[in-house]
C-alpha cells in the first residue's frame, strides 16, 4: 500500500481508504463488515471513514468496535456531522449546538477520545459560517478533532470558509470529500485548482460509480437482484446503456494492462496528485483485497489519452 500526504498537512493516508456508507450497520452483515475492516488494516489501509448519519450511528459503532483492537496512532479515522439525527429542529445542520453534541455522541459510539478528521457533511445555508467554524475550532483546541474537512461543498463555499478561518484565526479546512469518478468529474474545473492553491487534499467517494466501473452490471434493465442497485432506485437510475458501453471499452484497456477495470478506474483517479485517497466501500473482504491492488498502479500517458477518448 502506498501513502500520500493529505493536502498541505503532514498526515499520511493510504491511497485506498475504506468507507461505511450504505454498508456497515445495516446493509452488510456484521461479520462481513468486521472482516472487511480487519482485512483492510492487514493490507496496509490506514484510513477509515464513517459518519453519524450512517444507519443513525450503527456504522460508527461497528467501525469503532472493530478498530479498537488496534492502536489509534496506527490508523486515521474520519466521521461527519450535518444530516438529521432526530426529529427536532436542532437535530440537524451545522449549528454550534448540533456540531458539539454530535461530535461528543460520535466519540462515544466510536469509543475514542478524538477523531482524526471531522467533516461538515454538507454546507448549511441556515447557519452563519463563523458559528460552524468556531465550534469545530473549539473541538480542535479541546483535542477532540485533529483536522477539519468538508464534503460536497462548492468552490465558492470552501473559499469563503478559508477566508473566514484566516480572518478569525480558526483552524483551516485541509480536506474535501467530493464524489469523483470517470462519470462525474465536476471537481476538476474549480475544486481541484482552489484546493491545490489552498493546501486542501481530496478524499473522493464513489470512485467506482457505485459499482458501475467494476463491470458487474452488464445491462441497464437486468440488474442483479442481490446488488444494491436493485434495492436503491437512485442508484439503478445511474446505470445507462451509454455508460455501460464505455465500461466495456475500458475493460478492453484493463485487459491489455492485465488489471481489472475497477483497478483501472481507481488508478485513473489516483493520477490526480491533489487526490490523497480513493474511498471505497466493501460488503465482503475479497472486495477490499481487489481494490487495494490499485495502489501504486501508474497509467502511462498514452493509456490516459485512450481513456479520455472513451470518456469524452
Amino acid at each position: 500500500m502506498n501513502y500520500r500526504k493529505l493536502g498541505g498537512t503532514g498526515l499520511k493516508v493510504s491511497e485506498i481508504s475504506l468507507g461505511s456508507w450504505l454498508t456497515y450497520g445495516g446493509y452488510v452483515e456484521r461479520e462481513n463488515a468486521v472482516n472487511a475492516i480487519k482485512t483492510a488494516y492487514d493490507l496496509g489501509i490506514n484510513f477509515f471513514d464513517t459518519a453519524n448519519v450512517y444507519e443513525r450511528g450503527a456504522a460508527e459503532e461497528v467501525v469503532g468496535e472493530t478498530l479498537r483492537a488496534y492502536p489509534h496512532e496506527s490508523y486515521v479515522l474520519a466521521t461527519k456531522v450535518f444530516w438529521p439525527m432526530g426529529d427536532g429542529p436542532n437535530d440537524r445542520g451545522l449549528s454550534r449546538k448540533h456540531v458539539i453534541e454530535q461530535a461528543n455522541a460520535s466519540l462515544k459510539r466510536l469509543g475514542l477520545d478524538y477523531v482524526d478528521i471531522y467533516y461538515c457533511h454538507r454546507h448549511d445555508p441556515e447557519t452563519p459560517l463563523y458559528e460552524t467554524l468556531r465550534a469545530i475550532d473549539d473541538l480542535v483546541r479541546q483535542g477532540k478533532v485533529l483536522y477539519v474537512g468538508v464534503s460536497e461543498w462548492q468552490a465558492s463555499q470552501i473559499a469563503e470558509a478559508l477566508g473566514t478561518a484566516d480572518k478569525y484565526l480558526l483552524d483551516r479546512i485541509v480536506v474535501n470529500q467530493p464524489v469523483y469518478n470517470m462519470f462525474n468529474r465536476y471537481i476538476e474545473k474549480e475544486i481541484i485548482p482552489l484546493s491545490e492553491r489552498s493546501g486542501i487534499g481530496q478524499v473522493v467517494f464513489s470512485p467506482l460509480a457505485q459499482g458501475l466501473l467494476t463491470g458487474k452490471y452488464t445491462s441497464a434493465t437486468d440488474v442483479p437482484a442481490d446488488s444494491r442497485a436493485a434495492k436503491l432506485e437512485w442508484m439503478r437510475n445511474g446505470i445507462t446503456e451509454e455508460k455501460l458501453a464505455k465500461v466495456r471499452q475500458l475493460e478492453g484497456i484493463a485487459k491489455e494492462l492485465d488489471i481489472s477495470v475497477g483497478n483501472l478506474a481507481l488508478a485513473w483517479i489516483l493520477r490526480q496528485p491533489n487526490v490523497a485517497s480513493a474511498l471505497v466501500g466493501a460488503s465482503r473482504p475479497e472486495q477490499v483485497v481487489e481494490n487495494a491492488k490499485a495502489s501504486g498502479i501508474k497509467l502511462e500517458a498514452d493509456v490516459l489519452e485512450r481513456i479520455e477518448a472513451i470518456l469524452a
